[in-house]
């Protein structure tokens, strides 16, 4: 087994686009419809935010974005691993890449929306710190959303 290697791209390069995709088509499956919330090139882009892609022996498995929302906050948005290369770390190692970038960017706090229907991830994020926070963003009074948060610390 290797190493998934991460690397920054466009959120508009065809990997990326391939793995949001996906992430879609999944949130239709758990929810019923697709994500609403948009992702604006320009906030993923230096300097303002950073998308990732994880690739598994060349192949794309994963990806995650993060983008500045206030000074010193960072949120996360559509991580993501491939039905067939989960449960092998890929998702934490991704997030735990994010936080150092979020860092090298200057966010002190990242947060993030997930929802209920989504055990894994809440399951991940509290894991890795997450706790509730006040809710923000086009799912702020939906009653399966679940709004998370981390103070990020150096190291």
């Amino acid at each position: 087994m290797s190493a998934v290697q991460f690397a920054v791209v466009s959120v508009e390069s065809a990997e990326a686009l391939v793995l949001i995709e996906a992430v879609q088509q999944e949130y239709e499956v758990r929810y019923g419809s697709r994500d609403v919330s948009s992702l604006v090139v320009a906030e993923f882009g230096p300097p303002h935010g950073i998308f990732l892609v994880g690739r598994d022996d060349g192949e794309p498995v994963a990806c995650g974005g993060l983008r500045l929302v206030a000074g010193d906050v960072g949120e996360l948005k559509r991580m993501y691993v491939v039905p067939t290369a989960r449960r092998r770390g890929i998702a934490r190692a991704l997030l735990h890449q994010l936080e150092d970038e979020a860092r090298l960017l200057g966010a002190s706090r990242l947060r993030l929306e997930t929802g209920l229907n989504q055990p894994e991830a809440i399951a991940l994020y509290e894991s890795a710190g997450y706790q509730p926070t006040d809710p923000f963003g086009p799912y702020a009074e939906h009653v399966l959303a679940r709004h998370l948060a981390k103070a990020l610390t150096n190291g």
